[in-house]
């Protein structure tokens, strides 16, 4: 066992299993409100909310036979908050297979916080065209809201100190299995 004070320590809150537990319930919340799947569209942030979306589009396909469109939005030229960042994430290409005008679009993220990754994603989407609703599905939601932005789906409640991180790790992106953990320096 590491004694390193320094250390940072990570506890596993979701497995693979819960992992997918969340995203099947997520998809089925969707279906309950937005019943023609074939008009949906369901659009990423990089880099792990693309892959929530692609699950929650295999769930969608195999509740309703129809599969929703699937897309990814960049969010990195619409952030308010790139000078307190430790780093600048690498551009990404927002692809949206359809004119959005009209249809209803979710915006699915791995970890809620305070969100202003979510509000570039709004402004990223409205260069795009205008969606008849957007709502928001996230994994996991941390809490420490700086914007009244609120997640209209959630895998999972998980209030942290602020100075927490939270932790999504996917085996197709990471090459380790699927899990959610809570990183702390203590």
């Amino acid at each position: 066992m590491n004694t390193d004070p320094t250390t940072p320590r990570t506890r596993t809150i979701m497995d693979a299993g819960a992992i997918a537990k969340a995203i099947r319930r997520i998809a089925h919340e969707i279906v309950e409100q937005h019943p023609s799947a074939a008009n949906l569209v369901l659009a990423g942030i990089p880099t792990r909310g693309t892959e929530i979306a692609r699950r929650l589009a295999d769930h969608i396909e195999q509740i309703e036979g129809a599969r929703p469109y699937l897309g990814s939005v960049d969010v990195s030229m619409h952030r308010d908050d790139l000078a307190t960042r430790p780093r600048i994430t690498a551009l990404q290409v927002t692809d949206l297979p359809v004119d959005l005008d009209g249809r209803p679009l979710i915006l699915v993220d791995d970890v809620f916080f305070t969100g202003r990754t979510c509000r570039a994603a709004l402004d990223a989407v409205t260069s795009f065209g205008r969606p008849s609703t957007i709502r928001l599905a996230v994994l996991v939601d941390r809490g420490h809201r700086e914007l009244p932005i609120r997640a209209d789906y959630v895998g999972k409640n998980l209030p942290t100190s602020l100075d927490e991180k939270i932790r999504v790790r996917f085996e197709t992106l990471d090459g380790i299995p699927d899990s959610v953990g809570i990183v702390s320096a203590t």
